[in-house]
């Protein structure tokens, strides 16, 4: 088994677009949703989503900011295995409009009408602590940059 960093994870990761984003609720129950990265999908241990203040997701996340994200890869040509990709990290809810603007892509006014002026617009940043990783050949973890002393203390890989 070879030892994958985060720049082999990236690459593996480039043509990926949707998560499932999982929350933790009020009551203790584990909530999962897809998320578009509007292609912004250059992985340094950062992903960045849209949503609106208002949506469950923002609620879970402002009162546990613990999350997960899980992402799955296509096959492709000539055999190539698919890829399964799971990130525990750490939100952070954003309500910079200068943010906004650098992450935003054309298009994403079909769900946010008013574009980077969307009343209750927030973009959620979850910074990776954990990145676990199978492809067919390949499945370890390791941690990212933004691991804590507590993430690293329970690491197995």
């Amino acid at each position: 088994m070879s030892e994958m960093n985060l720049s082999d994870l990236s690459e593996k990761m480039r043509d990926i677009d949707i998560a499932m984003l999982v929350t933790h609720t009020d009551g203790g129950a584990i909530a999962a949703r897809p998320m578009s990265n509007n292609r912004d999908v250059e992985y340094d241990g950062d992903s960045w989503y849209f949503a609106c203040e208002n949506t469950r997701t923002v609620q879970d996340l402002r009162a546990n900011p613990q999350c997960a994200l899980s992402f799955h890869g296509k096959g492709g040509l000539l055999g190539m295995k698919p890829v399964f990709v799971h990130i525990e990290g750490e939100a952070e809810l954003i309500k910079d409009k200068a943010q906004f603007e650098a992450h935003w892509a054309k298009g994403m006014s079909l769900w946010f009408t008013d574009g980077v002026d969307t009343p209750g617009l927030t973009l959620i940043k979850v910074r990776g602590v954990r990145a676990h990783y199978w492809d067919g050949e390949d499945q370890g973890e390791f941690l990212l940059e933004g691991a804590t002393p507590e993430t690293r203390a329970t690491a197995t890989g």
